[in-house]
């Protein structure tokens, strides 16, 4: 009886570490592919017309749908470069890091928030460090943002999503990085506005 109890108990553990295994690799996939999704979508050149020429003179005037490509977000020191797209739904969120509908587009006034999953896309904000540089190129220019501060929250803090009067950026995901679950904080990254990139002529 024993004997049989424990081999029960094996197949369920065997079962059980499969099934977590099994949605690992699909997340882990499903962000590689949609990031190479978003990644073609961005670098798509743009029709060179009198609208675009005008589109392209302010700051990511581009009409952006829910779940296309928004930006590409670069922390140079971490050897990081991904693609933002709009929205934060599961579906989004899949593609890659998300931008929250209503906050501010990338290098304007205001608080812009892009949140992404810890166990995929933002595993690399567990080495971020004040003073970091974070690159955002949208269409309408690449603009450079340093952080300010890092800080651990409880989800009922909602102090991150608060509309700003200078630019800001928070990126935001779970927190810890390494846990099993649904995890109970959120990470804050706080990055400023330093201005927009040169780029040669």
């Amino acid at each position: 009886m024993r004997s049989r109890f424990q081999n029960l108990l094996s197949l369920i553990l065997l079962a059980g570490g499969t099934a977590l295994l099994y949605v690992g690799a699909r997340e882990y996939f499903d962000s590689r592919a949609g990031q190479y999704e978003a990644a073609r979508e961005f670098e798509r050149p743009v029709l060179d017309t009198p609208e675009t020429r005008a589109a392209t003179q302010t700051v990511s005037v581009r009409g952006v749908s829910r779940g296309e490509t928004l930006a590409k977000l670069k922390i140079p020191r971490l050897d990081t470069e991904l693609y933002v797209v709009e929205g934060d739904g599961t579906k989004e969120l899949r593609r890659g890091p998300g931008h929250l509908a209503g906050t501010a587009m990338p290098g304007t006034n205001g608080n812009c928030v892009i949140a992404g999953h810890r166990d995929t896309h933002f595993r690399v904000l567990k080495d971020i460090k004040e003073g970091d540089d974070i690159l955002l190129q949208t269409d309408g220019g690449e603009f450079l943002y340093r952080v300010k501060r890092t800080q651990i929250v409880s989800p009922e803090n909602t102090s991150a999503l608060e509309p700003t009067a200078g630019a800001v950026l928070n990126l935001i995901t779970c927190y810890p990085f390494y846990y099993v679950g649904s995890a109970p904080k959120r990470f804050i990254v706080e990055a400023h506005l330093a201005g927009a990139v040169q780029r040669p002529s």
